[in-house]
């Protein structure tokens, strides 16, 4: 069905990993400790955007003096234990292994790539990746096109010969940004 890519480029939180739930429960669970509220829908709008981004954000709208970094880094320890416990893989791993050995493939994620790491991990499926890209890989994230350069960089192949899969509208745009197609798991 891909045949025609050289190189598949994955998301991972809500594309491949069932990982969405537990990310929006660490946050309520961290966000009470502070007093600090946030909108369902406002966070799904970040999907694809790294921690500290969606943190600078709560901060700003709670109007709260925390450290957006610090949050995020306090939501990332919160999520770990979470996600390494209850972490499914989402239908779309299929396709990841029926092109492994026969295409490279990246995972390119806001997430953090030691938390990537770990949860591939924990799953059994990381030496299915040729590369992963975290949002600490990158210096500008999604919806900024490095992500997913980075990966076709990593693996060698033009970045217009790479097909992203993403359930973000910010990745949809890097993917996009980045010259390649994409592949929007939300209308699949």
């Amino acid at each position: 069905m891909y045949d025609q890519y050289d190189a598949l480029i994955f998301d991972m939180d809500g594309t491949i990993l069932d990982s969405e739930p537990t990310h929006r429960k660490a946050w309520h669970q961290v966000l009470g400790r502070y007093g600090l509220t946030l909108d369902e829908s406002q966070m799904v709008s970040f999907n694809g955007a790294p921690t500290w981004r969606l943190a600078q954000f709560i901060i700003e709208t709670n109007h709260s003096s925390l450290d957006p970094h610090l949050l995020a880094a306090e939501k990332t320890t919160a999520v770990k234990a979470m996600l390494l416990e209850n972490v499914k893989p989402l239908p779309l791993m299929e396709v990841v292994k029926a092109y492994h050995g026969r295409r490279p493939m990246a995972v390119g994620t806001g997430s953090e790539h030691s938390m990537a790491d770990a949860l591939l991990s924990q799953l059994g499926v990381r030496e299915l990746f040729t590369a992963v890209v975290g949002a600490d890989d990158v210096e500008r994230h999604k919806p900024e096109p490095d992500t997913f350069l980075r990966c076709a960089a990593l693996m060698g192949v033009d970045p217009a010969r790479c097909v992203v899969f993403e359930d973000a509208d910010f990745g949809v745009q890097a993917a996009r940004a980045a010259g390649m197609d994409v592949v929007d798991v939300r209308l699949l």
